[in-house]
This record gives C-alpha cells, sequence and structure tokens, in this order.
C-alpha cells in the first residue's frame, strides 16, 4: 500500500492489517473469518464534483482512488506504533453512483475497527481556526501526523491506553464525531 502505480478513476477500498502492534492481535484473530482476516479500514475516493450529479469517465475523474490509498499510506507512515509494510489494501474503481453503497455495505458487513472503534484514520487536514479541537482516537492510539502536531489539537477525550483497554474490555469509546464518518 499504496498500489505501486497510478490508476485513474473513483471507488471503493478496503485496507488491511497484518502486523505486530500487540492491542490489536487478540482483536484480529478473533474476527477471522474463513481464516481470512477482515478490513481494518472501509472508506471510498469519489471525484469532485460528484455531488452534482453525472458520471465521468475515469480519464475526466483523475487518480482520486490511487490518492487517496496515497494518503492513506502516509498517514500510516507517519504513525509512530505501524509500519507501512504491514498493509495491504483491495479497492474497486466504480461508477460515483455505486460508491457510497459499495461503502456502506462494506462497512456493515465487516465492521472495520478504524471505521467503528478508533476513528478518524480517514480524515483530512482540518482547516484553521477550528481553536478546541479534539485529536481523533486513531491520532491517540497512532500518534505521529504531522498536522495534528502542528495544529496543536487536544487530546482525545480518553488517553491511549484507556482507548485500547476499552477496545480489549469491549467497552464504548468516548469517540468524538470525525470528518470521515
Amino acid at each position: 500500500m499504496p498500489p505501486s502505480a497510478t490508476f485513474m478513476g473513483a471507488g471503493i477500498y478496503a485496507i488491511y492489517y497484518d502486523g505486530s502492534f500487540e492491542p490489536y492481535r487478540p482483536l484480529l484473530s478473533a474476527r477471522k473469518v474463513s481464516g481470512e482476516t477482515p478490513p481494518i479500514y472501509v472508506g471510498k475516493a469519489i471525484p469532485s464534483g460528484s455531488s452534482t450529479g453525472g458520471m465521468l469517465d475515469a480519464q475526466k475523474i483523475g487518480p482520486v482512488l490511487f490518492n487517496r490509498l496515497r494518503q492513506h499510506a502516509q498517514s500510516v507512515a507517519a504513525a509512530e506504533n505501524l509500519a507501512l509494510e504491514d498493509f495491504q489494501c483491495r479497492y474497486l474503481t466504480v461508477d460515483d453512483i455505486w460508491i457510497p453503497l459499495g461503502e456502506n455495505l462494506l462497512i456493515e458487513r465487516f465492521q472495520p475497527l478504524w471505521n467503528k472503534r478508533i476513528r478518524g484514520f480517514g480524515n483530512h487536514t482540518p482547516g484553521g481556526g477550528r481553536v478546541g479541537q479534539r485529536r481523533s482516537t486513531w491520532d491517540e492510539v497512532h500518534p505521529g501526523r504531522d498536522w495534528v502536531r502542528i495544529l496543536g489539537l487536544l487530546p482525545a477525550l480518553q488517553s491511549a491506553d484507556e482507548i485500547i483497554a476499552s477496545l480489549l474490555d469491549g467497552h464504548a469509546i468516548a469517540n468524538e464525531p470525525s470528518e470521515d464518518d
């Protein structure tokens, strides 16, 4: 991750993790289905202007799905306790009308950890003027993204240790709404 060659189009994707971050090991192994690890995150990449309707061919859309996967690879690489080589992705370019449906179906089917429990992985750099904004639970557990430090975001509602303990004990995690939700 990301794919080695740039490609055109928009669509949906799933990111898979098979690494040594100890708190995830029992969670991921317990969720294996038919020997396959479920995705840790599912997302979408929509073309700009898609809210205005109309379908565009992949060349006109540009490499939006590839770019989104590249952004995620940069977030993983920046995290102090993750290694990019422990991640893989699968993706599908589709007409923009199917993208939200595909993403929702995958999230409901697999309940990915970073979509449902540790949120904020898919956040983009927030705009200015957001004084008092808190770090996402993802950024609390996986510190290292430059923009989080530069913006001086406040700590999440729970510490990384509390978030991890909640995961392992099956308790609710205090999540702030995030932009990728």
